[in-house]
């Protein structure tokens, strides 16, 4: 006997969802949106967001730690260096004040900028010793320069050296120590992989690279993936920063004033409206690397209420790159 039209429905389409089911079904898969979403927001909120603090290093402690505090960031980058926030000779005393005013805004010291370039320095084991005894983790050193007179190989293994010595000592004193890479002519880091060849066969937890988006870019173009690969397995601290190329202007009295006109500068700027591209923070999160960013900032942030806007403008701009 024929099947029914209702038969033939039946055994031809799946049974429709009565209202309860639908509802059901609805809210499982907003959940798994929410749940997708709620990741990669929780993987961004992983990372520990701080800023470098040379713009107000000046200031009393306690106003540190509250601009630190209502910019929004978890803990700061100190620089504890001739001309810093605390002079290296000073260190003993002051940075277990400055490290208390931070704990009374929930903020942590976490990273310190050091003059730390040779373990046989007096002051070094000092400085070290007094930041691992207060619970701070990172410092990076001081930069190391080529002489451009001078074949390059032969300086690398002398700073190798250098390095394996502050390694050493960093092992002893439970602190990890990093080299950032900067931009510039004779800079040791400026091309990357120099770091990696200083810090390879090290103690990760002693010395690591301090990867420097912003300074990778200006100096490396098209190539910051690699770079940012490269010294991926050894990240210790990432900094941000942001510029633009900018063509110099000559002046009408310049003897080289035909040259002048084919020359060009970097200059920072905020994040966000410069060369630094977005696709690295989102290789970041992806990398599974959880240490401390820090935010840097060159250009001119202005003073008190003009430049905590600037500094939770980029927090904001960096929070959404890291989230995407």
């Amino acid at each position: 006997m024929p099947a029914s039209n209702q038969e033939r429905d039946a055994n031809t389409h799946a049974p429709a969802l009565n209202r309860r089911e639908f509802i059901s079904t609805a809210v499982t898969a907003a959940a798994a949106y929410g749940l997708r979403t709620n990741s990669r927001t929780a993987e961004a909120n992983r990372l520990e967001l701080i800023g470098f603090i040379k713009p107000f290093q000046k200031l009393p402690y306690v106003q540190i730690a509250d601009i630190a505090a209502e910019i929004g960031w978890s803990g700061i980058e100190c620089p504890v260096r001739k001309g810093g926030t605390i002079e290296p000779a000073k260190a003993q005393g002051e940075l277990p004040k400055l490290v208390e005013a931070l704990k009374k805004n929930g903020l942590a010291l976490t990273v310190v900028a050091s003059d730390v370039e040779d373990a046989k320095d007096p002051l070094t084991r000092t400085v070290l010793r007094t930041a691992s005894e207060l619970g701070i983790r990172h410092y990076r050193l001081k930069h190391y320069y080529y002489d451009l007179n001078k074949a390059i190989a032969p300086q690398l293994e002398n700073f190798k050296t250098k390095v394996r010595e502050l390694a050493a000592l960093n092992s002893e004193l439970k602190i990890q120590g990093s080299i950032q890479n900067h931009s510039g002519k004779n800079y040791v880091g400026a091309p990357v992989w120099d770091i990696w060849e200083l810090v390879k066969d090290q103690d990760r937890n002693a010395m690591a690279a301090y990867f420097d988006i912003g300074h990778a870019t200006l100096e490396g173009g098209h190539s910051w993936p690699l770079h940012a690969k490269l010294v991926e397995p050894m990240l210790s601290v990432v900094s941000v920063k942001d510029f633009i190329w900018k063509r110099v202007e000559p002046k009408q009295n310049d003897p080289q004033r035909t040259r002048a006109k084919n020359d060009w500068r970097s200059e920072w700027c905020p994040l966000g409206d410069g060369m630094v591209r977005p696709e690295f923070f989102t290789s970041l999160r992806n990398s599974g690397f959880n240490g401390p960013i820090s935010q840097h900032f060159e250009y001119d942030v202005g003073t008190g209420r003009e430049m905590i806007q600037a500094m939770k403008k980029e927090l904001s701009v960096l929070k959404q790159w890291l989230s995407v």
